[in-house]
């Protein structure tokens, strides 16, 4: 009976009853809300850190190749620089179709006399009949009509309100011109004004297909822009109807020589009209550079857009009428496109346009000698709240030297401004009067960007 009992007591424990330990609801729904604000505080930090090194790492394991796009340039030709003639007397060689007239003759053998010359060949002038006339307005047409391949028409789109506060939409419309492509984009040159603020931009082509586009790059001097479309985004058949326009060489430009301008030159895309260059030598002052201008009697609109093609078709001149004189309003005006590859090659290729802020001037020997002003680049004006006016330059300065490299042109002085990257620092060296003479001066520029 004892033993019975001694082993009930040694195995008590087994017959006791484990009770589960209450909830405690407050503080499960605590560690929850924990949990999931540690989760929130994680993928936000997650994305955030993701977002910013996407872009590096996208260019470090997939980096870009042969999407840069290069425009060739055109040598500036120089004045005074004799003409080039063809060397066919090279080793010894004669030039062909000229014999040497013999200086000595042979006794005893007969005096040949010279040929008489040929008579020269009669010429007809015919009377060009209006068919004539006609025949060589469809072949300019025919060019113009063939360069219409690479306009197209940009439609930026933006909001508004009425005076009653009802929203609207506006659309402002303007020629653009296909100016390049790589693996991934098609590139449009436009200008700034047509999409400033635009909450969205679109593009129509010859056959009539519209795609969205985006703004690359834009030109705060000269409001040229790049806008890009996606070539996933174009259809195939429209690709076999559009072409890339062939930049010419508009340094060759001279007065008299025939032009056709295409785009929206009176306010209607694909437009053509024929004309002659009625002047090749003027220039306009823009900020840090001067531009040639070529006045055309072409009649134009004073919101007209587009270029100016030669006869090969290849466009030698932008039309930005806002470069234009006011009294030249009612005819078309165009910039030199030599003088605008280097800005378009880079906006294409996605970089900035160097910005100092000064307006200009070449300090010629005769404008040194009548006016007693020292050779170099003459300040005209300084724009307000540029790099140039916090640096201290004023009006009538005249720049010498860059980085202590001599400068005695505009040109000279804008291909140094451009070598720059935005945010880089200069030394400009100028001379300033001080009572009846100049005195020599430096200041430090830091290079910015026009917005």
């Amino acid at each position: 009976m004892k033993r019975q009992e001694q082993e009930e007591q040694e195995f008590a424990f087994i017959k006791e009853k484990i009770k589960d330990k209450p909830i405690n609801k407050r503080r499960l729904i605590l560690r929850a809300g924990y949990n999931l604000l540690c989760a929130v505080v994680f993928g936000a930090a997650a994305c955030f850190v993701f977002v910013w090194l996407k872009p590096y790492m996208e260019e470090w394991l997939y980096p870009e190749r042969g999407s840069t796009i290069s425009i060739p340039k055109d040598d500036i030709p120089q004045e005074g620089e004799p003409e080039k003639k063809d060397d066919n007397k090279k080793n010894g060689e004669e030039e062909p179709g000229v014999e040497e007239k013999p200086t000595d003759v042979v006794q005893g053998e007969p005096e040949t006399k010279p040929e008489e010359p040929e008579p020269p060949p009669v010429v007809v002038q015919e009377e060009l009949e209006l068919e004539d006339y006609q025949a060589l307005q469809n072949k300019l047409y025919a060019i113009g009509k063939q360069a219409n391949k690479s306009v197209v028409t940009v439609t930026g789109v933006t909001s508004g309100k009425d005076w009653f506060d009802t929203p609207y939409d506006n659309e402002n419309r303007s020629a653009g011109i296909i100016i390049g492509k790589n693996e991934q984009e098609l590139f449009i040159l436009t200008e700034k004004k047509i999409i400033a603020d635009a909450r969205e931009i679109n593009i129509t082509f010859i056959d009539e297909t519209e795609v969205s586009a985006s703004l690359k790059k834009y030109d705060g001097n000269t409001g040229i822009a790049v806008i890009a479309v996606p070539l996933s985004e174009v259809p195939e058949k429209t690709m076999e109807k559009i072409e890339v326009a062939v930049l010419g060489n508009s340094y060759m430009i001279a007065q008299g020589t025939s032009v056709i301008a295409i785009g929206s030159p009176l306010g209607t895309n694909y437009s053509i009209l024929c004309g002659t260059i009625t002047s090749s030598q003027n220039k306009v002052s823009t900020i840090d550079t001067n531009y040639t201008v070529f006045t055309t009697d072409i009649l134009g609109s004073a919101s007209g857009s587009g270029v100016l093609i030669n006869l090969k078709g290849e466009i030698v001149g932008l039309v930005l009428q806002d470069f234009s004189n006011q009294t030249d309003r009612n005819t078309i005006t165009a910039l030199s496109i030599s003088e605008l590859k280097q800005i378009i090659e880079d906006l294409l290729n996605n970089k900035n346009v160097p910005y100092v802020g000064l307006r200009i001037s070449t300090v010629t020997d005769q404008i040194a000698q009548e006016y007693g002003i020292p050779k170099g680049v003459y300040i005209k004006s300084v724009e307000l709240d540029s790099p140039a006016m916090a640096a201290g330059l004023q009006e009538a300065d005249v720049i010498t030297a860059i980085n202590g490299e001599e400068v005695v042109t505009v040109e000279q002085y804008f291909q140094k401004v451009y070598e720059k990257e935005p945010e880089d620092a200069v030394t400009i060296t100028i001379k300033r009067q001080n009572g009846e003479g100049y005195v020599d001066m430096q200041c430090g520029v830091t290079v910015g960007i026009l917005k």
